[in-house]
């Protein structure tokens, strides 16, 4: 049988902490910061957790991914 591989585009934007969860980056924060205000571009910096409603099919997808 083949191997199940890791979906390349996702494993870009998806980091496993040591516990196990999955971290993603904010959406809205690469371009046209400018129009944004400074409130707005400060809260979309760092990484928040997948959502629960996600979390098994991300899993499935970079089930390889340390």
């Amino acid at each position: 049988m083949p191997k199940q591989k890791t979906h390349s585009g996702l494993k870009k934007r998806i980091k496993v902490t040591g516990s196990g969860k999955l971290m993603r980056g904010k959406a809205y924060s690469n371009h046209l910061a400018a129009s944004k205000t400074t409130k707005q571009n400060r809260q979309l910096r760092g990484e928040t957790g997948v959502s629960a409603s996600d979390y098994k099919r991300i899993k499935q997808l970079i089930s390889n991914l340390k």
